[in-house]
């Protein structure tokens, strides 16, 4: 027996277009990528504060943050990555509906996964935006001290070092941190939603 066999979709009495209408936005996926020590918080919870001088309501979903609740089961395993993205895609999906933009900074390694979190969503509801970083800098600012452990072992399976890290290919958008300024990398952000008429 299916495991959803004797579940039913219940039909809401509000819309995903009723919703937006109220916030007079779209709604869609930011989804940043990128290495550890990249700038994806950063840049994703500065985007997030542009929005909101605009009026747009908006919500970040960070990693770390959510490893301290909805994800702490998870490890680290590729497996456990995985899972730690497909819950997240589920989860950017029901802001997606409730008409907000919602915004992730997830090292999401894996093209696979961020492929299938697309394919959840709408045409044009997800943005990949690559917060593209040489590993060197990275490395460099190594905000949280990780790279140092992941060198001495201590670490197991960290992206970049241990473990792999596939770059996007087609992304919407790519922010270089190494190159440009956070005020720099927020302005190329929001100029492409306006280019598309998101905001």
């Amino acid at each position: 027996m299916s495991k959803n066999e004797n579940i039913v979709w219940h039909q809401a009495s509000l819309t995903k277009e009723d919703r937006r209408n109220l916030n007079n936005h779209q709604s869609f996926v930011l989804w940043f990528t990128g290495l550890s020590g990249s700038g994806k918080s950063t840049v994703a919870n500065a985007v997030a504060s542009k929005l909101h001088e605009l009026s747009a309501r908006t919500y970040v979903l960070d990693g770390d943050n959510i490893r301290h609740g909805l994800n702490k089961d998870l490890g680290f395993s590729d497996n456990d990555r995985k899972e730690n993205i497909r819950r997240i895609g589920e989860v950017s999906k029901l802001f997606v509906d409730s008409g907000q933009v919602v915004l992730t900074a997830f090292i999401s390694p894996f093209q696979e996964d961020r492929a299938l979190v697309r394919g959840l969503l709408d045409e044009s509801e997800f943005i990949e935006v690559f917060v593209k970083c040489p590993i060197e800098e990275c490395e460099v600012r190594d905000p949280k001290g990780l790279y140092v452990k992941a060198r001495q072992g201590i670490i197991p399976e960290f992206t970049g070092i241990s473990s792999p890290y596939e770059e996007p290919t087609q992304p919407e958008v790519t922010i270089e941190t190494n190159k440009f300024s956070i005020e720099e990398c927020v302005e190329q952000v929001i100029s492409y939603l306006k280019e598309k008429e998101l905001v």
